[in-house]
């Protein structure tokens, strides 16, 4: 009987097939995948895929691990939209601290450069 794969911590079927390409190469082929992808990283302790896709122009000089530790929940991607190298996503992101749901609502923008798409910042609602 064949193993069922883990799901993917974005949503999808599996991590295999889903963000552990982007995790790979380091290259989304667009501003809702590189979203789906950060949460992945942040689930799975991926802080160099998360440094990495950060624009150089907003990233910080060091990236941790946040605290305290976050068990992530779920993502549900509520809007995105793409004008040219330029592009928005609104998710909500669910989380646990120490027991207590959480939840993170953001609208993040996203701008590609040579071929590559960067997350910008966000605004949190």
């Amino acid at each position: 009987m064949p193993v069922k794969p883990d799901p993917c911590p974005c949503g999808g079927a599996s991590y295999s097939t889903c963000c552990a390409r982007f995790h790979a190469d380091r290259n989304a082929p667009d501003a809702q995948r590189l979203m789906r992808s950060r949460y992945s990283a942040y689930a799975l302790g991926r802080y160099d895929y998360l440094r990495e896709t950060w624009h150089a122009s907003t990233r910080p000089v060091s990236f941790e691990a946040p605290t305290p530790p976050r068990k992530w929940l779920g993502l549900s991607i509520r809007s995105h939209r793409t004008e040219g190298d330029r592009a928005t996503v609104e998710f909500v992101a669910r989380y646990r601290i120490d027991g207590r749901g959480q939840r993170l609502h953001e609208v993040s923008r996203f701008v590609c450069e040579d071929g590559r798409w960067y997350y910008l910042d966000g605004e949190r609602r």
